[in-house]
């Protein structure tokens, strides 16, 4: 049996950690069954976001005309923007690959790691099948994959999840996604800037539900213009005849009493590709944890105390397998607190506030802090305040539509902000700045001066006065 200092499952974010050991000149084992970089790099934000950028410069040249300029599009190589995109990734997967294998301090081993007890893992296929690996330490960082649900007719179907849609060639006809989250939202920006028609099935009532409400409604009206959406509908019935897919959805009803109202008629939408877009399931059931003291939550993430230690001793999580938060920036954040708390004297808990996120579709959206549902629904006291971006000078040339959201208490303290329109992920940068490292109050934006006419400015002014209290609506605060 080989026997290591270090175990890491996973070559995502684990692999940051697998770096410092070996820096403190540890002896690292890496099991990773597929391509090295984790799911961001080889089938989440690296591909989309590389795709989704073609997509921007098209509609950018599609909306020329707003602005007196007169551009044709002469031709689209759909089928090499794909191709490049993935030789890149693929490219990128492979030099981790050889830097792994190349360094002299970790060990790489191809193939699916399975535990057979505590801090042991026995590798099954690959080269490597059949190795056993034993270490002191263990970090378990094997990601999520597609969630596939329990649709009738689905198993007898072609369908794709997010992996094979981000490296699909061949431009659909017509596209139908079922999901309504930021997969959905993503890829059905990107297809259809292209010139895909694309139908969206979404069993909430807005797309992006975990987005604020305002943002998610003003979100879903702009997706409705540009597409077909079924929002408040759960797809119970799937089937394909000479290469054309048909879902059947029912509405949905959600809330405390979740279910199919069956006497409502359902929806039949029809395309030659169907996109599974369902949110993401845990690799756990791949681990045999059986044969651990590792505890799994009810939706099968491991469960973590607040330094990343599972339940079983000197085994530890991070990133998406854990389940806080499913975004690479948190995965990286997490990897710096294990490391810390794995290498370091003292332990410190992971701090998740200000944790931001953007979905990078037409239009965008970023956000960070707490939602207006969830303040209202806790019964907090608040004070809210939203400024239009073509209320500024640089909205206004850029024809931009969109708001930023801002929520503090009767304090003063920055709880959240939330942003639709162009550039939301970059301006919500400045808030979570002003969270993490500034006073954390409405002064941080305030006082800051401001480029004019650059876009900041409609941070700063949705951040300088008019807020209404939450709670009543009757209040102003300057």
């Amino acid at each position: 049996m080989d026997e290591f200092d270090l175990l890491v499952i996973g070559s995502g974010s684990g692999l940051d950690v697998a770096n410092v050991a070996a820096n403190h000149g540890q002896s690292v084992a890496v099991v990773e069954k597929g391509p090295l970089g984790g799911t961001c790099l080889n089938r989440g934000c690296i591909p989309s976001k590389l795709l989704l950028y073609h997509a921007d410069v098209l509609e950018t040249i599609e909306r020329a005309d707003e602005f007196h300029i007169d551009a044709t599009v002469d031709d689209i190589a759909f089928a090499e923007i794909v191709r490049e995109v993935t030789e890149e990734v693929e490219a990128d997967a492979e030099s981790i690959r050889r830097g792994l294998q190349s360094s002299s301090a970790h060990e790489l081993f191809e193939g699916e790691g399975r535990f057979v007890d505590e801090r042991t893992v026995e590798i099954s296929g690959g080269e490597d099948d059949g190795t056993r690996l034993r270490a002191d330490t263990v970090l378990i960082a094997a990601g999520t994959r597609p969630s596939v649900p329990d649709i009738d007719g689905l198993e007898e179907t072609d369908y794709l999840t997010s992996t094979e849609a981000l490296q699909l060639e061949s431009q659909p006809d017509h596209l139908v996604i079922v999901g309504g989250g930021y997969i959905a939202a993503e890829l059905g920006h990107f297809f259809g800037t292209f010139g895909t028609d694309v139908t969206i099935i979404g069993r909430r009532p807005n797309l992006l539900p975990e987005a604020d409400e305002a943002v998610a409604t003003a979100f879903t009206d702009r997706y409705a213009d540009r597409f077909t959406v079924h929002t408040g509908h759960a797809a119970t019935a799937v089937s394909e005849t000479d290469g054309t897919v048909t879902v059947e959805a029912r509405p949905y009803e959600y809330g405390p009493d979740s279910g199919i109202l069956e006497d409502k008629d359902p929806v039949t939408v029809s395309g030659d590709e169907l996109l599974i877009a369902a949110g993401r399931v845990p690799n756990t059931d791949t681990l045999n944890l059986e044969a651990t003291g590792v505890k799994t939550d009810a939706r099968g993430f491991i469960e973590t105390d607040e330094y990343l230690q599972t339940t079983a001793d000197d085994v530890w999580a991070l990133g998406d397998i854990a389940g806080e938060y499913l975004l690479k920036h948190s995965a990286n954040h997490e990897a710096r607190a294990a490391a810390q708390n794995i290498f370091g004297d003292d332990l410190q808990p992971v701090d998740y506030s200000a944790m931001p996120f953007a979905v990078f579709a037409s239009p965008e959206v970023a956000g960070v802090g707490a939602l207006e549902q969830d303040l209202r629904a806790a019964g907090r006291e608040y004070a809210t305040n939203t400024y239009r971006y073509e209320n500024t000078a640089r909205g206004d040339a850029m024809h931009a539509e969109g708001f930023v959201k801002v929520l503090i208490d009767l304090e003063g303290e920055i709880l959240g902000c939330h942003i639709i329109g162009p550039e939301a992920s970059s301006l919500v940068q400045e808030v979570v700045v002003a969270m993490k490292a500034g006073s954390g109050t409405v002064q941080d934006i305030r006082d800051a001066v401001h480029i004019h006419p650059a876009l900041p400015e409609v941070v700063q002014r949705a951040f300088s006065g008019g807020f209404t209290r939450g709670d009543d609506g009757d209040h102003h605060h300057g």
